[in-house]
């Protein structure tokens, strides 16, 4: 693995955590959203993340594939799958002929549990990138 190798691998994931940081924030800016274009409560939004180049078939066709690539891309973004809340707010305009409205199926403890995954991995990362630049600038000083 090259020394430009580590910078693009520590970069990639600087860059998929900041999308998982702010799709979280995301989550929480709609906590109360009822109604989306499409009529419905918002639904939770989930980041997908995969390693680059994970395919078998490139790992094995070309070795300098494995070095080249290395990373983590997202890969999707999904909707949570888990049921939206109802709460008894009769006087909502969205509410249904029983009283209920439909609320937003984000839990704030999981958003920030997520968050602080999302903060610490982008922590790490960018403490293995301090410590690349680290050791290229004591590389360079060898020759003096």
């Amino acid at each position: 693995m090259s020394f430009l190798d580590s910078l693009k691998i520590a970069g990639s994931a600087l860059t998929a955590h900041r999308f998982r940081i702010d799709t979280v924030a995301q989550n929480l800016a709609n906590i109360n959203t009822t109604r989306t274009e499409d009529g419905t409560p918002y639904a939770r939004k989930l980041v997908v993340l995969q390693e680059r180049n994970a395919s078998f078939t490139n790992v094995l066709s070309k070795a300098r594939q494995l070095r080249a690539g290395g990373g983590v891309e997202v890969r999707a973004v999904i909707e949570s799958k888990d049921p939206f809340i109802p709460v008894y707010d009769p006087s909502h305009p969205d509410a249904n002929a029983d009283g209920y409205v439909m609320m937003p199926n984000v839990n704030t403890t999981e958003e920030q549990i997520d968050l602080m995954a999302a903060s610490r991995a982008y922590e790490a990362n960018l403490t293995a990138l301090n410590v690349v630049k680290t050791m290229a600038m004591k590389a360079l000083e060898i020759g003096k």
